[in-house]
């Protein structure tokens, strides 16, 4: 049975793809200068939120994820990253390898939530191999690669912030259901709105305009139970109290 292992030496962002994509390089390894012919990989990759640490923006920022910082010791699970294959053609005892892993920066995604929300330093990575080896100096052989490998990884927060202004400069990304974006067409036209930008930024003015809900409903009712001079009109003769109780 041949012993595999595997290790990442670095990460990069693609400057080419069609789409937000990161390259990690890998580094695999057959025992005693093993023949493979070719190795099926499969690789789950896992964001390990507990392995570092947090400031106070980014922790307000990931309250969303996790909740507040006091809820963090049960609620800092593990956020699933990505799951991707690669094909390696045939090597003797050692050989790297690209693993492309296509990302999102959809905001409805938690682990694209979770990174926007870091400012810097590193981002803990779990990286779980799993497939299948064609191995056999002298004929041919099929090995598992076993569920228990697995490569600890820190990725730096500025190669993933590089890869999003690589596609999406200076902008971010909103995903919404399509009779919402039906309104917000049919609010931009009404108002000869020339971007995105501006329909955005009209709404959040209106709203801020806006009292909050509720807030129209309390004032009303203390109007209505206050005479014209402003205060609180008394109960006729004969009349019931709030408490019950009849006025002499």
């Amino acid at each position: 049975m041949t012993e595999f292992s595997f290790d990442c030496t670095g990460v990069r962002a693609d400057a080419y793809a069609a789409g937000p994509t990161l390259v990690f390089r890998l580094r695999v390894t057959a025992s005693a200068g093993a023949a493979v012919h070719a190795m099926a990989l499969r690789c789950q990759i896992r964001i390990e939120p507990a392995r570092r640490g947090y400031d106070d923006t980014e922790a307000e920022a990931l309250g969303d994820l996790f909740g507040e910082r006091s809820r963090w010791g049960s609620s800092l699970n593990p956020v699933q990253f990505a799951q991707v294959a690669v094909m390696i053609p045939g090597f003797t005892g050692e050989t790297e390898t690209d693993l492309v892993v296509p990302c999102t920066y959809d905001m409805d995604v938690a682990a694209s939530r979770y990174l926007h929300a870091l400012n810097e330093g590193d981002v803990p990575l779990l990286m779980l191999f799993s497939g299948t080896a064609f191995t056999g100096a002298r004929g041919f052989q099929v090995e598992p690669v076993p569920w228990d490998k697995e490569v600890v990884h820190r990725m730096p927060v500025k190669t993933w912030r590089e890869m999003i202004e690589q596609h999406f400069p200076g902008c971010g990304w909103i995903r919404l259901p399509r009779d919402a974006m039906d309104e917000l067409l049919a609010y931009r036209s009404r108002h000869a709105l020339p971007s995105w930008q501006a329909t955005v930024e009209t709404l959040l003015e209106a709203a801020k305009e806006r009292p909050p809900s509720g807030q129209n409903e309390r004032s009303q009712s203390g109007q209505n139970e206050r005479s014209p001079s402003g205060h609180k009109e008394r109960p006729r003769s004969g009349e019931r109290t709030p408490s019950g109780e009849r006025t002499p």
